[in-house]
């Protein structure tokens, strides 16, 4: 049996993917359904429910509107960090993975502003079911936020070694992957949690 160098040095699978985006794939698919679910529920018990929040009613449209626009700039940034790699750009690869990291602390430090104004007026997980299910689908996917900006936080520390590119500059394009991820969640929560 023999083995193509290439593919062993790459991690190339059978189908030409790489392995490790391969698997970066894969987690995403999972997670993708996790989210569909916890949707898929919040939108059933809405239905079920004689009175859910009109939009506007309790949360607030500008500060979720500047968070899409905050977590939408990050996703501009992830990009151009992830063809600076195709330039060979070590700089602006730090330059635009810090601008991100920025961006997605922005829009955490702006969710929790939004958390502290709800347990100021007493609103706080147990209090009613569309209480239950914001601070769940916001909570998670804040989680995966911080996440996300770790694992940017790593690579952008890994930038700093002579031979990044090299050896880890994939590594930008599987946390870009997994960046845009977490912003499309947020264009699906958005909607439903504050406009409609």
């Amino acid at each position: 049996m023999t083995t193509d160098a290439h593919s062993v040095h790459t991690g190339d699978t059978s189908t030409g993917i790489p392995s490790a985006k391969l698997g970066m794939w894969l987690f995403l698919a999972s997670e993708v359904m996790f989210f569909t679910g916890l949707l898929g529920a919040t939108i059933v018990l809405r239905a079920g429910m004689a009175h859910w929040p009109r939009p506007g009613e309790d949360l607030s449209i500008p500060l979720a509107a500047m968070n899409t626009f905050i977590l939408l700039s990050s996703s501009m940034t992830m990009a151009m960090s992830v063809a600076a790699v195709h330039q060979a750009d070590s700089k602006k690869i730090r330059l635009f993975l810090l601008l991100t990291i920025l961006l997605g602390t922005a829009f955490l430090g702006v969710k929790g502003y939004e958390y502290s104004i709800k347990f100021a007026h007493g609103h706080f997980p147990g209090t009613a079911l569309f209480w239950d299910c914001y601070f769940t689908l916001t909570g998670l996917h804040g989680l995966h936020v911080l996440a996300g900006i770790i694992a940017n936080l790593w690579i952008l520390w890994l930038t700093f070694r002579p031979n990044f590119l090299r050896s880890d500059g994939h590594r930008v394009e599987l946390s870009g992957l997994y960046w845009h991820f977490v912003d499309l969640v947020w264009i699906f929560l958005f909607p439903l949690l504050y406009l409609i």
